[in-house]
């Protein structure tokens, strides 16, 4: 499945429970784009039909106006942080955008009997009510059923030096870094007046070969974080501090028996599955599968079962490393098909040749 196909089915998914503002919408965006073009775009009646095919028709609507939107800048990335990188004494104003997006299918929760969408409301107890956000205040709770309240300016007033700043403190290698102390990846965009400052800082780090530890304040925590480049990029990942991560580094492997033999027959299979990282060939095989199963459904079509797979049998550790080595020399050695058939395919105009050259050479010695 493609991912525009995917994104189609996506979208229509989320227009089904809002059609009239999807509608509202899409023309609004319409008239916009319209008017940054110089053309006249128009959307039918029947395109906004309460059909399967008409909500694709909708989503690929709304697709195609996204896609034109972003050519124009029209969804530009939103700053969900904005400070002074300190370098120094050098400070680098700059912006903070969120460096990832996730992909997964998100569900509503439906009222079984009459498929209504279901409404979390905030109930209080102790009042017997429903109550408003703006009801709501934040408490730590030191004691059962005791609490220290916080209000929006104590936030606001903590005492943080780098509460907008993202304070280097130090330079190291990527390697010194065990991977699992990454959390969330950011990249790191200059204001305009700061492009030579932020491209100076860059191009030091990217020749020294080194990354900058920081600190800085997101939200409602102070984050460990790293800078490196990637490209042309500034990438910031948060990193989690040592309390945070629960698993124990020199903890020993268990005490069994290997023999040298087992071990050179796994070292060799590891050689032999060894290539570069391309992350490009990696698919969500359940989001696509799950995607699959959507669309059955509003096409009306029947869902079929995927088979179970076979319960693993326990066989011995020598033979299942031998079966799996000579599995893979029978993929790495068998001939590329695609290959094989511009060969004979290209064999065959020759042949055919050779055969005309050999009739007309009989024709003329008869």
């Amino acid at each position: 499945m493609g991912l525009r196909h995917q994104a189609i089915t996506t979208a229509g998914l989320k227009c089904v429970s809002t059609y009239t503002r999807m509608v509202a919408i899409a023309r609004q965006h319409i008239r916009i784009i319209s008017m940054l073009y110089g053309k006249n775009i128009a959307i039918t009646r029947e395109q906004y039909q309460l059909s399967a095919s008409g909500w694709f028709r909708i989503a690929d609507t709304a697709f195609s106006i996204i896609s034109i939107s972003r050519k124009v800048n029209f969804m530009a990335a939103r700053a969900i942080w904005s400070g002074i990188i300190t370098f120094g004494m050098v400070s680098i104003p700059v912006k903070l955008y969120s460096a990832t997006d996730n992909k997964d299918i998100h569900f509503n929760q439906l009222h079984k009997d009459c498929k209504g969408r279901i409404k979390e409301q905030r109930f209080c107890p102790t009042c017997d009510r429903k109550i408003e956000y703006d009801e709501i205040e934040k408490g730590y709770e030191y004691s059962k059923g005791q609490y220290v309240v916080l209000t929006k300016e104590d936030f606001d007033n903590l005492p943080l030096p780098n509460k907008n700043t993202i304070e280097i403190t130090s330079f190291i290698t990527a390697e010194d870094i065990d991977p699992v102390y990454y959390d969330k990846a950011y990249y790191i965009e200059p204001e305009e007046a700061a492009k030579k400052p932020f491209t100076l800082f860059m191009r030091a780090m990217n020749e020294k070969g080194m990354v900058a530890i920081a600190k800085v304040s997101i939200r409602t925590k102070e984050r460990l974080c790293c800078l490196r480049g990637y490209g042309g990029t500034l990438m910031m990942s948060t990193l989690l501090y040592p309390d945070e991560v629960r698993v124990e580094k020199d903890k020993a492997l268990p005490d069994v028996q290997v023999s040298d033999k087992e071990l050179a027959m796994a070292e060799s299979l590891i050689d032999l599955m060894a290539a570069d990282f391309e992350p490009e060939s990696y698919k969500d095989g359940y989001r696509e599968a799950l995607m699959s199963v959507i669309e059955a459904k509003l096409e009306g079509k029947e869902v079929h079962e995927a088979p179970s797979a076979a319960p693993a049998k326990v066989i011995d550790l020598m033979d299942a490393l031998q079966a799996s080595m000579e599995s893979i020399k029978a993929k790495k050695t068998a001939p590329m098909p695609t290959l094989a058939k511009a060969a004979k395919v290209s064999k065959e105009p020759e042949a055919a040749v050779a055969e005309k050259k050999t009739t007309r050479k009989r024709k003329t010695g008869s």
